[in-house]
């Protein structure tokens, strides 16, 4: 008679084990929360009114989401927003969710990050409670409509859009929301950085603005404030919420990383730092942004860096030591058509601003980058959306199609890319 050798044994162990945590994993046991507690999130929520309709909303935490999942889905990178919608209007209104989101789950993918392995009637009843929690459209006229958006997370903060549309008719809102166990008090999120008006003169002429702008610093320095850093190829010129709403319906988010504080520009780290969400965590274009030393009729003044790394959604993810990609204005162009279509775009001009750089003869960083650029600042003035891109005006400043080209081409001359 033989015998299975103990290494054998030990497998078949180990395969009955498995299959055994399997059967006990579908037979784990999610009951749906008795009751629902809205009067929590309802109580802290930020609300606003705008043509009739008022719209609440709140950044749910994990022990919210234990309270109304029955799971904190948080650990599966979901941030659920608790939202409400009171439509005074004679219509019924659609509340856009990629306008909130881009790339925000759906009530049943939640769901299904909640399942369990030979679930069975547990997993179809997580389905069938998450499907009744999502937010449902539409919002009949005169009446109130809640429920819940499942958004990619942001930390400290979050910028929540809410687009409601009607028959020819589309209600924004942008939410600034305080994310639980976030220190940051949204009321001084407004101007991150204020100015005395001793030091910040309000422009209201588009000549003494473009003259202001072409003086700024060519680019930011490192922490000693000796050695040039990467170019200022960006001024975004508006109220922050609106910046920030045109920035989120482009799934750009804050994202800040270590080696950004080394940028250094009116002798500060940059006041946010945002990065275009990329597939999988992958590296992804970046804004760096600071509020300037000046006002245009009003508004708030931000000077930019726009750049991507080196490799950029192919770099490994995690990598710590992001390098900025030589061509600076490719990153800067595709910024202003992501924008042109954020529906917030009012205005275009391009300023004098790092001044010209050729391929062949690049300027270094003190990141130890290299790059070339036509030289060009692009300026973006931004309104409450919804505008259209045959809505945005361009500023007879800079001919942009006409600027210097700085590409060299086998010796035939200069072509622009």
């Amino acid at each position: 008679m033989s015998h299975s050798p103990p290494r054998h044994r030990a497998l078949a162990r180990t395969a009955c084990q498995f299959c055994l945590a399997l059967i006990l994993a579908g037979c784990s046991t999610w009951h749906a929360p008795a009751q629902t507690d809205i009067e929590a999130p309802r109580d802290r929520a930020v609300s606003e009114t705008s043509h009739g309709v008022r719209t609440s909303a709140a950044v749910l935490g994990s022990e919210d989401s234990m309270r109304m999942f029955g799971a904190d889905v948080s650990k599966s990178g979901v941030q659920p927003l608790w939202v409400e919608v009171q439509n005074g209007t004679s219509q019924p209104l659609w509340l856009l969710r990629a306008g909130t989101d881009p790339d925000y789950y759906s009530p049943h993918e939640v769901a299904w990050s909640l399942h369990s392995m030979l679930g069975g009637t547990t997993n179809a009843s997580i389905d069938q409670y998450f499907g009744k929690l999502g937010f449902r459209n539409p919002i009949p006229p005169g009446e109130t409509r809640t429920g819940v958006l499942f958004t990619n997370p942001d930390h400290e903060l979050k910028l929540a859009n809410f687009d409601l549309l009607g028959n020819q008719t589309l209600i924004p809102f942008s939410l600034l929301l305080q994310v639980p166990g976030g220190k940051m008090d949204p009321n001084l999120a407004q101007i991150p950085f204020p100015y005395p008006e001793s030091v910040a003169p309000n422009y209201q002429d588009l000549a003494s603005l473009r003259a202001a702008l072409e003086h700024l610093p060519c680019c930011a320095t490192d922490a000693s404030g000796t050695v040039q850093a990467d170019p200022l190829n960006a001024v975004g010129i508006g109220q922050l919420t609106d910046i920030g709403a045109a920035l989120v319906r482009r799934n750009f988010r804050r994202d800040e990383h270590p080696f950004d504080q080394a940028q250094r520009l009116f002798g500060r780290a940059p006041d946010f730092v945002m990065r275009k969400e990329a597939q999988g965590g992958a590296p992804a274009t970046w804004i760096r942004g600071w509020l300037a030393p000046m006002r245009f009729q009003g508004q708030l003044v931000y000077v930019a860096q726009v750049g991507r790394p080196v490799g950029g959604r192919f770099l490994p993810r995690g990598e710590s030591h992001q390098i900025l990609h030589e061509n600076v204005d490719e990153a800067r162009n595709l910024l202003i058509q992501d924008l042109m279509y954020s529906g917030g775009l009012e205005k275009l001009g391009f300023v004098n601003g790092v001044g010209p750089v050729s391929e062949s003869h690049q300027r270094s960083t003190a990141g130890g980058a290299a790059y070339y650029t036509d030289g060009l600042r692009a300026v973006l003035f931004f309104a409450t959306r919804p505008l259209s891109l045959s809505d945005v005006e361009f500023l007879d400043w800079v001919p942009y199609l006409e600027a210097p080209p700085v590409r060299q081409y086998g010796g035939a001359g200069n072509a622009r890319q």
